[in-house]
Parts: structure tokens; C-alpha cells; sequence
């Protein structure tokens, strides 16, 4: 068996996982989140742990991969997820519109996001980014959508990066 699927998943306080048919949801203070329930796939709860094994062996890798998956909706519902996002470059700046984003970017129109549903979109600063939310992939989903807008370039390294994203640089032609 994996190791990752041996490990039990702690469920925090309020954090509520209910198993039923083929559905599995994970309820907590910052919202519901669910999956569809591979087959093939046993899981036990008791005293606030859940504890994940295969049918059989060839079940084995789906049950990692859904023990992280589980374990990651248990954390998102309870603490939330989020990713920082920095715009380096003169005159790129970005502010919320209601609950749209409005990022100026060096094109000759502002650029308009509207954020999905369940992810929470703010501007601490003209030249910040944060978004969070309790679905893992969707946040991370948002923060590279937002960033496909301007990559950082490689010469003067402008654009929408990471916070704490290491951009390797080019040295530029010389005469």
C-alpha cells in the first residue's frame, strides 16, 4: 500500500466528512466542498480520523491520490488556502471593482476578472494580489489565470508573478 494513503487524515475541529454512495463532502466553518467517490475505495471514519484503504491492490494509487485530495478539503474548510500574487513594472496596477479585479497592465485597455464562485479576490496594495479560498485547485486555478494575463518576462523581469517566484533572468544582446 502507498505511503501517503496509510496515513490517517486528522479532521480539525467543526470539520464534519460524510460519506454517502458515491459522493464524499467535507463540511467546515469556511464552506462544503465534495467529490465523486472512486470505486475500489474503503473509508473508515472514527473519532474525528479517517482512515483510507484499496479493495484490492490495483486500487492502490487512487487511494493516495484521494486521501491528499481529502486531506487537502478537510484543511481548505477549516483554515482556507491562499496565493500572493506581485505586479512588478511601471504603471502596473490592480483594484477591486465590486467584485471584479481591474488590472492595468501596459495594455491599452484595463483588463476586467470576475472572480468564480467560493474564491475571494483583495488588493492590499496597487501591486499586490491575494486570492483565497477553500478548493485548493480552484485558487491555484484563479492565481495562474490571472497571471497568464502578463507572464513575468525574462529581460527586465515585468509582468504578474508569484510572491517569492524566482524569475531567472536573461542577460540582454550586446553590440
Amino acid at each position: 500500500m502507498s505511503r501517503v494513503a496509510k496515513k490517517p487524515i486528522a479532521l480539525p475541529k467543526g470539520v464534519e466528512l460524510n460519506v454517502q454512495g458515491d459522493n464524499i463532502s467535507v463540511k467546515g466553518p469556511k464552506g462544503t466542498l465534495s467529490i465523486a467517490k472512486p470505486a475500489g475505495v474503503e473509508i473508515k471514519l472514527e473519532n474525528g480520523v479517517a482512515n483510507l484503504s484499496p479493495v484490492d491492490l490495483s486500487h492502490d494509487a487512487i487511494t493516495g491520490t484521494l486521501r491528499a485530495i481529502l486531506a487537502n478539503m478537510a484543511k481548505g474548510v477549516s483554515e482556507g488556502f491562499e496565493r500572493k500574487l506581485e505586479l512588478v513594472g511601471v504603471g502596473y496596477r490592480a483594484s477591486m471593482q465590486g467584485k471584479d479585479l481591474n488590472l492595468s497592465l501596459g495594455f491599452s485597455h484595463p483588463v476586467l476578472f470576475k472572480a468564480p464562485e467560493g474564491i475571494t479576490i483583495a488588493t492590499p496594495t496597487q501591486t499586490e494580489i491575494v486570492v483565497s479560498g477553500a478548493d485548493k485547485q480552484r485558487v491555484g486555478e484563479v492565481a495562474a489565470k490571472i497571471r497568464g494575463f502578463r507572464p513575468p518576462e525574462p529581460y527586465k523581469g515585468k509582468g504578474v508573478k508569484y510572491a517569492g517566484e524566482n524569475i531567472i533572468r536573461k542577460e540582454a544582446k550586446k553590440a
